[in-house]
C-alpha cells in the first residue's frame, strides 16, 4: 500500500466522517474520532454493500461511489456507538 493510497483513505474517512456526524447530529465524536469513524465506516458500508448485493459499492480510490459508501457506513456505527451508550 502507498503512501497515496493511505493520505486518500484519511481523506475520505474525514469526509465521509463529518458527512456522517452533519447527518446523525448529535452523534458526532470530534475531528479525529469522525475520521476513524469514516475509515472504519468505509469498511462497514464496503461489507454491508458486498452482503446486500448492491453493485459499485466496493471500489477504490477517492469517487462518489467510495464516498457514498464510506458515509453509508459511518452512519450505520454511529448508530451503533449510539445504543451501546445508551444502554451504559
Amino acid at each position: 500500500m502507498s503512501i497515496e493510497s493511505i493520505l486518500i483513505w484519511i481523506l475520505l474517512g474525514a469526509v465521509a466522517g463529518w458527512l456522517a456526524g452533519q447527518i446523525m447530529k448529535g452523534s458526532s465524536l470530534g475531528t479525529v474520532e469522525n475520521i476513524v469513524i469514516g475509515i472504519i465506516g468505509s469498511f462497514v458500508g464496503g461489507w454491508l454493500g458486498g452482503a446486500l448485493g448492491i453493485a459499485g459499492t466496493q471500489t477504490g480510490g477517492f469517487s462518489l461511489a467510495s464516498l457514498v459508501t464510506a458515509t453509508v457506513g459511518a452512519i450505520v456505527l454511529l448508530f451503533v456507538i449510539q445504543l451501546v451508550k445508551k444502554k451504559m
